[in-house]
């Protein structure tokens, strides 16, 4: 079976996507975070990774960019892209039994460049509103 050119192109960001939010997860976890979730998703949205900071929950959105020509990774976190993590993130916890009123979380974004040479980590990058 031949793959048609966008199909192949799609996987291909896919296996890209995974390589990097492993990267995040690997980079996260040598800062003392544990994951616990990766790639939750519901009709509303997705969450890349979701790590356990201390006490606080970590909903994690990676970002990659290969050059930061039309932009750097971290400005490609939308508003809409915030408020659908934002849904996904409330669902997570209800589906694990966590009240999202009296859970400390928050949303970071690891924002990767330079083929994962350049990590930059931003904590609470998103807030509810």
């Amino acid at each position: 079976m031949t793959l048609l050119p966008w199909k192949r192109q799609s996987a291909n960001k896919r296996a890209v996507g995974k390589r990097y939010e492993e990267l995040a997860k690997d980079y996260l976890g040598r800062q003392g975070l544990v994951p616990l979730s990766e790639n939750f998703t519901v009709k509303c949205g997705e969450v890349d990774l979701i790590m356990q900071d201390k006490s606080s929950i970590v909903f994690v959105e990676v970002k990659y960019r290969r050059n930061q020509c039309y932009g750097s990774a971290q400005e490609m976190v939308t508003r809409a892209k915030a408020k659908k993590l934002e849904k996904a993130a409330t669902l997570w916890l209800l589906k694990n039994g966590l009240s999202p009123y009296e859970t400390e979380f928050r949303f970071d974004v690891v924002a990767i460049h330079e083929q994962g040479n350049d990590i930059n980590w931003i904590k609470n990058a998103i807030t509810q509103g």
